[in-house]
């Protein structure tokens, strides 16, 4: 907080910003008006609209025309961020299965304040629309939707739609150029068994997210664990030796809105990237789902943008951005995709139809663009919230990240916690939280957590948070 220098609207700046940071005024809420606040302290309309200038010049809150002030969510500044990995421990087999499954267990209770899945609530997602374009379906349409399958690259008007949205952002797509499959993961897994083969080198971000390092194991591959800076992605020069001196078939990045990270790749870091793979003719999958959930002024491009060769495969889903129980996603998979249609048709045969032609109706309409810029808007206030709550409750040497979009923050926690026994000692309260152990294949990450944002932010929410700071100053003695 600044200082007051005397100054009497500088004062009651200060005193808003206290009451924002203890959390009176949360993320997207609106302050006291002008004249309310003019009654309340007894000061003049001018000495509280400066105030509400100097809030502005702080970052702390925004005008809207005709409405007042809102608080702005607070991501930056709150407290420093996490400490990028620096080992480079050499392609290994991987074993996290078991863990993986625990969490699930965990994550799947009703019962339970769930701040580990990168999950966003029900409430946040279209509660009409879909269901509204399903229930006007001919009778025609819902019979073949049960009866038939339906064709194995998807559904033609779906495809259609999701290749125009693709257009802007990596030229003239066909819609031929693209499969649909049962969600992101999917996509992804069908991406690493078009392009390697057992004990074949698999590059991933250091963390990374942790369902690609099961494929991994499942897939009988192993792992090379990058270092990765949670502000902007993979360390270029690690990357450059890592691929001059290890055999690596294929990489794995999330370059939107890294998961756990948050991070958004800057351009030119995604061109260097693509254009290091590109000379090796080393395939690049791109996990892409939360590239919708930005924070800023327009839609980051893929690492497909910068893609010359066609070694770029492309996945992303409407898991993220619109129902998770549609299980709608697709991979355009480049030069890959006679593999990528091999393997769909002969082990998946399909996707469900009806969704995918509800879907296709949908996106036909600017329904989607609408939701979409509510959800985002609602998103980044609930990670302000959610920011603000660890930096007032949690030890003061804690570190979190600032993501640019996404639902996750990354959270580094005193080397005397172990996030393991964290996650139990939190389960027994009934809060779930990510053990950031499970993202690599050691236990670097082992005092780290990943926090969902995706809940509307309340006070059981504010309380969880409060009783895992607890936990976590106990652990830190």
């Amino acid at each position: 907080m600044e200082s007051t220098n005397g100054f009497r609207y500088a004062e009651l700046a200060d005193a808003l910003e206290a009451q924002i940071r203890a959390g009176t005024f949360r993320t997207g809420e609106k302050l006291p008006s002008i004249r309310g606040l003019r009654l309340q302290t007894g000061l003049s309309i001018s000495t509280v609209y400066q105030a509400f200038i100097e809030l502005e010049k702080r970052g702390m809150v925004e005008a809207r025309q005709k409405s007042g002030y809102y608080v702005k969510p607070q991501l930056h500044g709150l407290l420093p961020p996490p400490r990028k990995s620096a080992a480079l421990l050499g392609p290994q087999k991987v074993n996290i299965s078991d863990l993986a499954f625990a969490l699930i267990e965990a994550m799947g209770d009703p019962g339970v304040l769930q701040l580990g899945g990168a999950l966003i609530h029900s409430d946040l997602l279209p509660p009409k629309e879909l269901p509204a374009i399903i229930r006007s379906a001919p009778l025609r349409q819902l019979k073949d939707g049960m009866a038939a399958y339906e064709h194995y690259l998807g559904h033609p008007e779906l495809r259609r739609q999701i290749a125009r949205r693709m257009a802007p952002l990596c030229g003239p797509v066909s819609p031929e150029e693209m499969v649909i499959t049962n969600g992101c993961i999917e996509a992804v897994a069908l991406s690493l068994k078009a392009v390697t083969g057992p004990g074949d080198t698999v590059l991933v971000e250091s963390p990374t997210f942790p369902w690609f390092l099961q494929l991994i194991e499942d897939l009988n591959l192993r792992a090379l664990e990058i270092p990765t800076d949670p502000s902007e992605g993979i360390d270029l020069e690690v990357l450059q030796a890592a691929l001059e001196n290890h055999a690596v078939r294929a990489a794995i990045f999330v370059a939107n809105f890294h998961n756990p990270l948050g991070f958004l790749m800057p351009d030119e870091k995604k061109q260097a990237v693509v254009a290091l793979f590109n000379a090796r003719r080393i395939p690049i999958i791109e996990d892409d789902i939360y590239g919708e959930l930005y924070f800023g002024a327009s839609r980051p491009l893929p690492l497909k943008a910068f893609d010359q060769k066609g070694l770029v495969l492309y996945c992303a889903s409407f898991s993220k951005s619109l129902a998770p129980g549609l299980r709608v996603g697709w991979v355009m998979p480049g030069q890959f995709l006679d593999r990528i249609k091999r393997y769909r048709l002969n082990q998946h045969i399909s996707a469900p139809g009806l969704t995918q032609w509800a879907l296709g109706r949908y996106l036909q309409t600017v329904n989607y663009d609408r939701h979409l810029r509510r959800l985002r808007t609602q998103l980044k206030n609930q990670v302000g919230n959610t920011a603000l709550a660890i930096a007032r409750w949690f030890p003061p040497d804690t570190k979190i990240t600032a993501p640019r979009g996404g639902v996750v923050l990354w959270v580094q926690l005193n080397e005397r916690v172990d996030s393991l026994e964290l996650f139990r000692a939190a389960l027994e309260k009934r809060i779930a939280v990510f053990p950031g152990v499970i993202c690599a294949n050691s236990d670097i990450y082992r005092n780290y957590i990943r926090i969902n944002c995706g809940m509307p932010y309340t006070d059981a929410i504010d309380r969880g948070i409060q009783t895992l700071a607890g936990i976590v100053a106990r652990m830190s003695r």
